[in-house]
């Protein structure tokens, strides 16, 4: 569903001023499901991996499991073929083109791998709108077989990180995203996510920073177990409505907020789209969570 006439001259002006990073996690934030259970589950290989699960890290797993499903006779066409009927709801794909439009710069930070993922967004016709990756390295290699490697090489060395397992830390990657803008403006960061891997990169985010927690997920949870330690203004969600109305209001109100050494008209009303309508005064509200 295309954006509206007014977000579309807005995003044209903004699309090289906005100091707004929006980084999404993948499993259960994109795509509704966990990637990896539902290449597993749609493969018929549930059972073995249920086994091999009680003996070594799930990243481990994963990749020992790409090994088996090859030996079965699976294909990377099978996998791909999986990948692009994963359940996701309609109203992801027009808010990551919409906060995209506005000149966002869109990142993934996911415990998934990079063939997933890029199988996903390409399928959906997004991948172009996010300038960053960071996941689990995944690749074909000679023989046609996935192989999936950690993103840290907790093998050679451990990243230091007790809430974040032992392949990937996301506080890392984010402090490493915040030390790219050291030197520039001052960059705000929303993230969403749902899974405990992203509690640790919650922690990261300083005050005018947006934490977006999918409720009722591990996230959430922590947050609201551990309020004080997160210092980013906190908006819940639910599905994939909940997730376009909030970022969209939150991206409008940053926006909004920048833009008043400029006139813009209608400025009551930054989005006018054929789906919706999102004004200022409904704007969404900081979550104030339950300690």
């Amino acid at each position: 569903m295309a954006t509206c006439a007014v977000a579309g001259r807005l995003a044209q002006r903004e699309a090289s001023m906005s100091n707004i990073v929006v980084v999404f996690d993948f499993d259960k934030t994109i795509i509704d499901i966990d990637s990896d259970n539902w290449v597993v589950d749609e493969l018929g290989a549930t059972e073995l991996f249920n086994q091999l699960l009680r003996t070594m890290p799930w990243n481990s797993v994963m990749d020992k499991m790409m090994d088996e499903l090859h030996i079965q006779g699976k294909t990377i066409k099978d996998l791909e073929q999986v990948l692009n009927r994963v359940p996701i709801h309609p109203r992801i794909v027009p808010a990551i083109k919409a906060v995209h439009s506005f000149g966002c710069d869109l990142r993934v930070v996911s415990d998934a791998n990079t063939f997933y993922i890029d199988t996903v967004l390409r399928h959906l016709g997004v991948r172009e709108c996010f300038s960053e990756i960071n996941t689990n390295p995944g690749f074909v290699d000679d023989e046609g077989t996935l192989r999936i490697l950690p993103y840290h090489d907790f093998n050679k060395s451990t990243h230091g990180c007790n809430l974040c397992p032992p392949n990937m830390c996301k506080g890392k990657v984010i402090e490493r995203i915040q030390s790219i803008f050291g030197t520039e403006e001052k960059k705000k960061i929303i993230y969403l996510g749902d899974g405990a891997g992203d509690f640790c990169p919650s922690l990261k985010l300083v005050d005018g920073d947006f934490m977006m927690p999918r409720k009722d997920f591990p996230v959430w949870e922590l947050i609201c177990n551990n309020r004080d330690l997160v210092k980013a203004e906190i908006h819940e969600w639910t599905n994939g409505e909940d997730l376009e109305q909030i970022l969209l209001g939150l991206v409008a109100s940053i926006i909004s907020t920048e833009d008043t050494k400029n006139s813009v008209e209608n400025t009551s009303q930054l989005f006018d789209c054929k789906f919706e309508t999102i004004a200022l005064e409904a704007l969404p509200k900081p979550l104030y969570v339950p300690h």
